[in-house]
């Protein structure tokens, strides 16, 4: 089982706050049943999710929040 350092997860993301949304939001598309984007021999959710976003295959677009008023 791979896991990632945080210095690996660091370059990623901006925040670890975003880090563990962006990891929950992905574990849980595949869990409702989403194939993983990458080939891998973890069978766990959260895993598989961390795998991707160090790869580079799940990213995100930060809001502006200037439309929340």
């Amino acid at each position: 089982m791979y896991i990632p350092s945080l210095n690996e997860l660091a370059k990623v993301g901006d925040s670890r706050y975003t880090l563990a949304v962006l990891t929950a939001k992905r574990s849980r598309q595949i869990i409702e049943g989403s194939k993983p984007l990458i080939k891998t021999n973890s069978t766990k959710p959260v895993s598989i999710a961390l795998e991707e976003i160090v790869s580079q295959k799940v990213t995100y677009i930060r809001n502006s929040g200037k439309d929340i008023k």
